[in-house]
């Protein structure tokens, strides 16, 4: 069973023959090489393009790597590149004509001065580039001017909940439950059995992601930085930072890790694309917060397992789908705060703190975002709307709820809509 990745197929198609490398980045297992080599290539042939003048090479396959007279064993073992000339010289042998020749290139980053071979391929005018990455130095400043600004980032993620719906065979109640439980890695999304996703995913962490992670960065204290992910998988979507992370572990840890340390660590999982970090925004002082920030795991299934499934709270969960979707639209994504001044009932003036889950940006618009598992009553309502209603500019303000109710607007032009809605209505944000 195949899913659809329409909206980045989209995005490769409106860059087809741009004159820039396209790069394809993702956390690992989420469907890049997929989506270049099987759904992009159809895509190709269906739009008249010979097969010939498609070049597919992935360089973590055995297979394709003795194309070109390499040893992925030998390689791996002596922790060495691939040689860009014995690459280059199959190249040419493939390049018979002037006609266009699209290279489809897998784990580029496997080869040596792999920058310095793109870029002299985008010299030729009949060569059309695309490439995979699996971290985010990939598109380090470095790397970027390495390609003289040449670059161009296609971000996958892992499945959205509308993609996942595209294969899930229950309704959409079942199905989102299921996606923030399990996520939506792709081969974790096809498996049946419950217990086998839950294997998959575990798996994933212990055989991929830490041991990329502790390879590329060369980790030294391994329990140390898998300890920290624990704490922030347990922690996802509350205000922290790495000092009070610090603390944490020499409380609970009884260790002497550094702030800087922790920050480090922090670094390596966004590298891998694992979380993201949401920095905080003071919306009235229209200035950023650098005492706290907030982490969003990329995938949730991912997050669940670190934590074997144990912690699941509804309306955690639901706030990072609901900033992965952002995300995946395009939005940068801040969490917020509105800074007031009351007097209490003695006359006293005290400042008080109000948060706004999510400030949405995309080019000159906003959306202000508030994630509420669940409104029963106009108290409720009331809380979850304060901040807003504090907030004195005219961009849109909307309240994600996991209740059911049809989307509606109150007296204040506060929009409230469902978390199904939301997510399976790309244009609800506009209504």
């Amino acid at each position: 069973m195949e899913i659809k990745r329409d909206l980045y197929l989209n995005q490769l198609i409106s860059r087809k023959r741009n004159g820039l490398i396209k790069v394809v980045t993702g956390v690992r297992r989420c469907g890049k090489s997929y989506l270049l080599n099987n759904i992009f290539y159809r895509h190709l042939l269906s739009d008249g393009v010979d097969p010939d003048h498609i070049i597919r090479f992935a360089f973590d396959s055995a297979d394709d790597l003795l194309l070109i007279g390499e040893n992925l064993i030998k390689l791996q073992k002596a922790n060495k590149k691939v040689n860009p000339e014995k690459f280059m010289a199959y190249i040419r042998t493939k390049i018979i004509d002037e006609e266009m020749y699209y290279l489809l290139l897998d784990e580029v980053q496997e080869m040596d001065a792999f920058e310095t071979v793109l870029n002299g391929y985008l010299r030729r005018e009949n060569m059309d580039v695309y490439v995979t990455g699996s971290n985010a130095k990939f598109l380090s400043s470095d790397i970027i001017t390495e390609f003289e600004g040449r670059g161009d980032e296609v971000h996958l993620n892992p499945l959205s909940f509308s993609e996942f719906m595209t294969v899930w065979e229950g309704d959409k109640y079942e199905g989102l439950s299921q996606y923030m439980l399990y996520g939506g890695i792709p081969l974790v999304v096809l498996r049946k059995d419950d217990r086998d996703k839950a294997t998959t995913l575990q798996r994933l962490f212990d055989e991929i992601y830490i041991k990329d992670i502790v390879k590329r960065h060369k980790v030294r204290k391994q329990e140390e930085m898998e300890d920290l992910l624990n704490i922030l998988s347990s922690s996802v979507g509350s205000l922290t930072n790495p000092e009070k992370l610090k603390n944490t572990f020499r409380s609970v840890k009884k260790s002497t890790i550094s702030s800087e340390t922790v920050k480090r660590y922090i670094s390596y999982f966004a590298d891998s694309f694992l979380l993201e970090e949401a920095k905080r925004y003071d919306v009235k002082g229209r200035a950023y917060i650098s005492t706290t920030n907030k982490y969003y795991f990329s995938d949730l299934g991912l997050r669940n397992a670190r934590i074997n499934f144990r912690q699941f709270e509804q309306n955690h969960t639901m706030e990072n789908v609901i900033y992965n979707e952002l995300r995946m639209r395009g939005y940068n994504v801040d969490v917020g705060v509105v800074p007031i001044a009351e007097k209490d009932k003695k006359g006293t003036v005290t400042r008080q703190y109000l948060e706004v889950d999510f400030i949405c940006n995309l080019g000159s618009g906003r959306v202000y975002i508030q994630s509420a598992y669940s409104i029963p009553d106009e108290e409720k309502r009331a809380q979850e709307t304060r901040s807003f209603r504090r907030i004195d500019d005219s961009f849109k303000k909307i309240i994600v709820t996991r209740d059911t109710a049809q989307p509606w607007f109150d007296d204040n032009g506060i929009l409230t809509v469902s978390i199904y809605d939301f997510l399976l209505d790309r244009t609800i944000i506009e209504r």
